[in-house]
């Protein structure tokens, strides 16, 4: 059976389905509806959808097909007018069968008004929690179990391990982390840290810092999501190729505690900075670099990295900014941080939309395709199933924390004070090594006012000799001059 490409639409009392079948035999048709799921059946095709709302067959159901565009439209009544249906466009959740969803453990029910009563008042206790979530405290980092059979753990939720086993080869173009089935997550973030301060060149920086016009270009451009969060009025649409994406993905949910969404939240700012930064510097386009760069300012894709808090998360993002990219300039890592803050701002549908993007990006990014499956995968899924109220809740928390140039740690107050601090010992270095070739020189030129007393017979024999062993001195100190230059930058 195939799966037709289909819309929803909604108004106040009902629900219309618009199913694209130009190739169904319109007279075996069926259409079956009960509360909250619809079925169509017309072969070759299929359709079954686990709505967000009830739906009715009270009389009042039209269906129309227009047999030269191949479309069915099909209107249904709510079950509660005026009712709202979210995440009509969350087309891999409609999707998902009741089968396969996750179900509450079941409570035996002692008095059913007391069990609404208890039920009302734990939907309210979870709608307050979302709003007064706070972002800004330190949670507990999520830890392994002790006993693994397989090595570590990593990738979403933690949930995936043996994968690099299989690709000795491109694990070092995968992720940087050396040894991922063996490295615990306490180490990573040692290990991660050590290697960007071993990356950091305070010369690129303080370049980037005073040559800035590429730089200052690149903050002007406005992207996609930049006035989203602002207008309200602008919705999220999805092209035709995103719909066929989130239909082709896993139908399933997840069974997540509070812990591991809080990383998994975290870790969503973390992969959106490295993809907002790239949108960025090229102003939409795409290049053969942009799966590099996403992939190195982002910790969780280059180090399998998790995080606790927003301010852990933040210092990551900026520290990486800082030390790989072309472009190193500490108001672009700013400016690309309100990036991630208008996307989360905007809901679900703005974050899907940038997920699919990068999906598509990594996919053609040998081997870094190998994190589609590891992450952006079930990022893909899981976020169709989050609440709006905890991404702006981020995305406020995201928006108030700040972060000093101290915070970050590569002493840049210092480095921007004193940039000369940085060439002083290459300058000294130079002024030894020059003053050393002219006492050479000296030498040179009293060996040879020496042999120019010799015995005249020898003259020319002696010249040629001078002049032979001046031109290996000469070319010698001058490849000692050059390797000691590059050494010293």
């Amino acid at each position: 059976m195939l799966t037709p490409d289909f819309q929803l639409k909604q108004d106040e009392n009902n629900l219309t389905i618009i199913i694209i079948a130009p190739h169904a035999r319109v007279t075996d048709t069926e259409i079956f509806i009960e509360d909250d799921e619809f079925r169509f059946h017309s072969k070759p095709y299929f359709l079954r959808l686990c709505l967000p709302g009830n739906i009715v067959e009270n009389g009042h159901e039209k269906a129309n097909y227009d047999s030269s565009k191949g479309i069915f439209t099909i209107v249904v009544p709510k079950e509660s007018p005026g009712e709202m249906f979210e995440g009509l466009d969350m087309l891999t959740s409609l999707l998902t069968p009741k089968s396969q969803k996750l179900k509450k453990p079941v409570i035996e029910v002692i008095k059913k008004d007391e069990d609404e009563k208890v039920e009302e008042e734990a939907h309210l206790e979870e709608e307050k929690q979302e709003e007064e979530f706070d972002w800004h405290v330190e949670q507990q980092p999520y830890k392994e179990k002790e006993l693994l059979l397989d090595g570590q753990t990593y990738g979403f939720a933690n949930q995936k391990s043996g994968i690099f086993k299989r690709l000795q080869d491109e694990v070092y173009e995968i992720v940087d982390l050396p040894n991922p089935e063996h490295c615990p997550p306490a180490d990573r973030r040692t290990m991660r840290e050590q290697a960007e301060t071993e990356k950091f060149d305070p010369d690129h920086y303080i370049a980037d810092l005073y040559d800035d016009d590429a730089i200052q270009q690149i903050m002007k451009y406005d992207p996609p999501w930049c006035y989203m969060s602002e207008d309200k009025d602008i919705k999220v649409e999805f092209t035709d190729e995103e719909k066929q994406k989130m239909k082709n993905l896993p139908k399933k949910e997840y069974l997540l505690d509070d812990a591991m969404v809080t990383t998994l939240y975290l870790g969503l700012i973390d992969i959106l900075f490295g993809y907002a930064y790239n949108v960025r510097i090229n102003e939409g386009d795409e290049n053969v670099e942009s799966g590099w760069t996403i992939c190195k300012l982002s910790a969780t894709l280059s180090w399998l990295e998790t995080f606790s808090s927003v301010s852990e998360v933040v210092r990551s993002c900026i520290r990486r900014s800082l030390c790989y990219p072309l472009y190193r300039h500490w108001d672009l890592s700013q400016t690309v941080l309100q990036d991630v803050h208008n996307i989360l701002a905007a809901g679900k549908q703005q974050v899907l939309k940038c997920l699919l993007d990068l999906h598509s990006i990594l996919g053609s990014s040998y081997p870094r395709y190998i994190l589609n499956d590891l992450y952006i995968t079930d990022y893909c899924v899981w976020v169709q199933t989050i609440s709006n109220k905890r991404l702006k809740t981020l995305a406020s928390a995201l928006e108030k924390r700040t972060i000093s140039k101290e915070d970050v740690g590569f002493e840049l107050e210092s480095i921007e004070t004193n940039p000369a601090d940085t060439e002083k010992g290459d300058s000294d270095t130079e002024e030894v090594l020059v003053d050393s070739l002219k006492a050479v020189s000296i030498n040179q030129a009293a060996n040879d006012s020496d042999d120019d007393s010799e015995v005249s017979d020898d003259d020319s024999d002696e010249d040629s000799d001078v002049v032979s062993d001046d031109s290996v001195e000469s070319v010698h100190s001058e490849r000692i001059l050059n390797s000691q230059k590059e050494n010293i930058h």
